[in-house]
């Protein structure tokens, strides 16, 4: 629909953000319903880095998962700001995202590594794979100078399945690591907006994050290699914490 109506209606602006975030509601409301109707799935939020440690979050589970499908959707966009940045991170958050459906739905690896055996997972490293392919394949075009681009459409869709992920396989947590450049943009915008209105001053040069490195006259290819750099070791570091316990 956003496609729709910047190339065929020519409406720049696209769909409207209240209906982008009243999308993203509904369908984190579906994916909680379904969960909490489906009794094999544990409802409860695994703490990383304890041995069987979890949260109850009881009623309040529906309201988590349309947070993490809406965060992680628009934290994936707010990303999208330069050549090639959002879908190599991406591709390294599939691959850690691979290896965290696979030892989830063995259930000889799980019972070894201490976290919750899920059943039915290990497909979930196929989806995390066309994820991979499809990235790899989308990036030799969308690498500086970009001869394609994502937009929307891919941006938000990408950030929500991702969040999906983590949450089938009850990695929410570890989102905040694995995605922890897509942390940073998304609450870089946060705290710009928030401080400025409170003082009419601003934190960063401009935000997202990645724009305000530009305006320190960081060169384009240098601030996504070095973000790229830091997402593939929060990626290695997600996979580590599998035997942190």
């Amino acid at each position: 629909m956003d496609d729709y109506l910047k190339q065929i209606k020519n409406k720049a602006s696209g769909l409207a953000p209240s209906a982008k975030l009243t999308s993203q509601i509904i369908l984190g409301l579906i994916l909680g319903v379904i969960l909490i109707i489906n009794s094999r799935h544990n409802l409860k939020l695994e703490i990383p880095f304890l041995k069987g440690a979890n949260l109850d979050l009881d009623g309040l589970y529906i309201l988590f998962v349309i947070f993490v499908i809406a965060g992680s959707s628009n934290a994936v966009n707010l990303t999208d700001g330069l050549d090639g940045l959002a879908i190599g991170i991406v591709v390294m958050v599939g691959i850690a995202f691979s290896v965290l459906c696979y030892v989830s739905g063995n259930i000889k690896l799980s019972d070894y590594l201490l976290i919750p055996y899920i059943k039915g997972a290990g497909e979930l490293t196929i989806f995390c794979a066309s994820i991979i392919g499809a990235g790899l394949g989308f990036l030799w075009f969308n690498c500086y100078p970009a001869s394609i681009f994502m937009g929307d459409v891919g941006s938000l869709a990408l950030g929500g399945a991702i969040g999906t992920v983590a949450l089938l396989i009850k990695k929410e947590l570890l989102l905040i690591i694995v995605g922890g450049i897509f942390v940073l943009e998304a609450v870089s915008v946060i705290m710009q907006v928030g401080f400025f209105k409170l003082t009419r001053k601003r934190i960063f040069r401009i935000a997202p994050l990645h724009h305000h490195f530009q305006f320190l006259n960081w060169p384009e290819n240098k601030v996504i290699v070095r973000f790229w750099i830091i997402a593939g070791l929060l990626a290695l570091f997600t996979l580590v914490t599998l035997k942190i316990r």
